[in-house]
This record gives structure tokens, C-alpha cells and sequence, in this order.
């Protein structure tokens, strides 16, 4: 028993670029579930695992058709159980039961950790006077509104507001409320976007082809 509270300090004493590092450290095998990923980062709630869906989508490049709308999925999940104000995340088997090739989740994570880590030397507790259970209802109420643009098929328009809910995950987990409020600028900024071009393309102008 002292052991596994040992261990889950120190799981959550580290960054979240850290716990991710360790994700890919943790299992050897070819191939990651993402239920392995979620056991391994459960102790941290949703806020890191907002921070691994979102991943994903923070890169701004040209993805294959359905790629966005396959990761909003456990966005709408996570957002929906943080609205209802549920304690854990939870994942149906489905999901679970997905696999994720180890090489591109390490590529994935030597690309992001960079700028996670520039982000997180910036990070410190703000605004502590709203609690943490209340960010995170306010969080999921954003983070489904996020989901829903970067669910549309419409070429970069994901990139904005998966920011948005990274850097939103990375204010939680810091307990920084004001992190967390520029997470919702970045990512209603990119709402707009979404917008704006649904609004050109309701009007008949055609978008550039990427694939």
C-alpha cells in the first residue's frame, strides 16, 4: 500500500511532458492501447488526458479525411463527463481497445514535448479561489464546442482550437487559471475561423484540395 501511494506521488509531482515521456517507456511492445495510456495516466484525471487527445490535432498539417473527426470522439466523451462533474475519465471498450504504433506516439511526443515544456516553465497556480472541480466543468463546456469544429472535415481548421484545449489541459493540471483563459481565447478564436470559412463555403466559394 505504501508503495503504490509512493509511486503515485511521484506520477503526479512530474510535468506532463514528463508523464508523457514515460508513457512510451512504460510499455515495450510494438503497440500501445488507449486504455494502456489511460491507465497509465489516471492518476493525473482528465487534464493530461485532454492534453494526449488533443496532441494530435495540434499539428498544422494536412491530415487524411477523417483523421479529426476519429480524435474529437474522446474529446466529446471527456468534455461531456467533466460537464456532469464525474470524478474519473472513462473510455468505452471500443476506444480502449484502439492501438496506437509506439513509434508514432515517440515521434509524436519528440515533436510536442519542446513546446509543452516552453509552456509549462510559464505555468503557475492563478486564480486558485475557483476550484478545481468547478475548471473543470467550465473546461468541459469549452472543450465540446471546441470538439465540434475540429470534428468538421475542413482542412487546418483543427489546429486552433486543439491548442485551445491543449493549453487549456496544461492550465488545469497547473492549477492556473489564467493559462486556462487563454485556452479559451486560442480556441474560440479558432471557432470563429471554423466559422468564417463554413460561412464562404454556405456562399459557394471552394476551398483548396489538400489530400
Amino acid at each position: 500500500m505504501n508503495d503504490d501511494n509512493r509511486n503515485s506521488n511521484n506520477i503526479n509531482g512530474r510535468s506532463t511532458s514528463e508523464l508523457l515521456e514515460n508513457v512510451v517507456v512504460v510499455y515495450r511492445s510494438d503497440t500501445l492501447t488507449v486504455g494502456e495510456i489511460k491507465n497509465t495516466l489516471h492518476e493525473r484525471g482528465f487534464g493530461v488526458l485532454l492534453a494526449i487527445a488533443a496532441l494530435p490535432l495540434c499539428l498544422p498539417v494536412p491530415v487524411p479525411p477523417g483523421y479529426t473527426t476519429f480524435f474529437s470522439i474522446p474529446l466529446f466523451i471527456f468534455s461531456v463527463q467533466m460537464m456532469l462533474g464525474m470524478q474519473a475519465p472513462w473510455l468505452p471498450v471500443w476506444i480502449e481497445k484502439k492501438e496506437i504504433k509506439r513509434s508514432s506516439m515517440e515521434k509524436l511526443i519528440a515533436k510536442a514535448n519542446p513546446w509543452l515544456k516552453k509552456i509549462e516553465q510559464r505555468l503557475q497556480p492563478r486564480l486558485t479561489y475557483i476550484s478545481v472541480h468547478t475548471w473543470e466543468r467550465i473546461i468541459g463546456v469549452f472543450t465540446f464546442v471546441f470538439a465540434l469544429s475540429i470534428a468538421l472535415p475542413i482542412p487546418l481548421t483543427n489546429f486552433p482550437p486543439g491548442w485551445g484545449i491543449l493549453i487549456m489541459s496544461l492550465g488545469l493540471l497547473s492549477k492556473d487559471g489564467i493559462t486556462i483563459l487563454i485556452g479559451m481565447i486560442v480556441g474560440t478564436i479558432g471557432v470563429g475561423i471554423t466559422m468564417i470559412i463554413l460561412t464562404l463555403l454556405w456562399m459557394g466559394m471552394s476551398l483548396p484540395t489538400f489530400y
